[in-house]
């Protein structure tokens, strides 16, 4: 499960996203950017630039850097209290950006990006065209969630799974979680002196999954819980990853020279992009249950068909992801629906030739095509 191969090394990285947090971003006693230390990774990025690596940075910090100037220190900010903030900060945090890599001859590209653009086909494609184009004309992307303009609750964490989407999108090879602890542990190192460090991970087992924890106090809120989340996205698109301690200066040239960190290995990557895609979606619309036989079916690699479905959740239409499930509630695989939820619970337990009889017009065959279809 872990320890036995070897880990990747940056020194070999073609194209490497960062994933930097609030915490490391900010200090928190002066609510302003971390000059130092931001100027060390961009000397650190430089480094790897001239390596012939192409560097991505995905950094949070814009609503830690304006609760001090808007006066919203105390407290949970609400929903229109945090917009307000990254409004704000996001200038702050550009600007830190622009000036510490600037010094180093490097040019920074801003994007803010939601959830949505990389769950909707068109704008994630939009979206990737646009990083694979500054890349090309050798800028640094900073990229940072659009919490502006959200329409629910913006957590800080949000940030880890965003970057392994970053990373599916460009086709990185390299995903970097900088964070407050050196890895993964069996168990709380803060509070379980037998814990042990896991310095290579090689699949993303249930055991390892359970080894989320509980978010840690302070400005970052996306604990191990998220990190284990974006090793999945990122691991099964063919991208190691790696977490590791980023509080000190220079954090990158100290994994190149070793520093002790937790890499998840890259699964075997057979996917088409298109898959990978819909593997690594983060909002399914609702969910289809299947039975035993529909079950086995999607596992020999056939497609979804209404015989074999027992039951359907959430308000979808055609062309939406879907989560498929077995009746013990086992998540089986991810799609994209050809039908709307009302029509899919129509459908549903009949054969595929009565489908016209019942809808009075002549649907697909099946409900998730084999090719829309990511066994899980």
């Amino acid at each position: 499960m872990t320890g036995r191969a070897s880990p990747p090394s940056l020194a070999t990285a073609r194209r490497l996203v960062i994933k930097i947090g609030s915490a490391l971003v900010v200090d928190a006693q002066k609510a302003a950017p971390r000059l130092e230390w931001l100027q060390s990774v961009a000397a650190d990025i430089a480094h790897l630039r001239k390596q012939g690596t192409d560097v991505t940075v995905v950094s949070s910090g814009a609503i830690a850097l304006a609760r001090h100037t808007l006066g919203l220190t105390a407290g949970p900010l609400s929903l229109a209290e945090k917009q307000a903030a990254a409004a704000v900060g996001q200038i702050s945090l550009a600007q830190a950006w622009s000036h510490a890599l600037s010094a180093h001859g490097l040019t920074a590209a801003q994007l803010l990006l939601t959830p949505d653009d990389t769950e909707d086909r068109k704008r994630y494609l939009n979206a990737r065209a646009t990083l694979e184009t500054l890349l090309g004309l050798g800028c640094v992307p900073v990229i940072n969630e659009n919490d502006t303009i959200a329409t629910a609750e913006i957590r800080f964490g949000d940030n880890d799974r965003l970057a392994a989407r970053v990373a599916q999108m460009t086709g990185a090879d390299q995903l970097v979680l900088l964070s407050d602890i050196d890895g993964l542990y069996t168990a709380d190192p803060r509070t379980d002196p037998t814990a042990q460090h896991l310095p290579v991970i090689e699949a993303m087992t249930p055991e390892i999954e359970a080894m989320g924890g509980e978010p840690p106090p302070g400005y970052s809120s996306g604990g191990m819980r998220t990190k284990l989340l974006a090793a999945n996205i990122a691991t099964r698109s063919g991208c190691a990853m790696a977490i590791a301690v980023g509080k000190t200066n220079h954090p990158l040239q100290a994994l190149l020279e070793g520093a002790r960190c937790s890499w998840f290995l890259p699964q075997t990557c057979t996917q088409t992009a298109r898959k990978q895609w819909i593997a690594g979606s983060l909002t399914p619309a609702g969910e289809i249950m299947i039975d035993d036989g529909a079950a086995e079916a999607l596992q020999k690699g056939g497609s979804l068909l209404p015989a074999g479905v027992k039951g359907v959740k959430g308000d979808f239409t055609q062309g939406d992801l879907v989560t498929v499930i077995d009746q013990g509630g086992r998540l089986l695989a991810r799609g994209l629906s050809a039908y709307d939820a009302d029509d899919a619970r129509r459908i549903a337990g009949h054969r595929s030739s009565e489908v016209e009889q019942i809808l009075g017009w002549q649907g697909r065959d099946a409900i998730i095509h084999r090719d829309d279809l990511v066994m899980l």
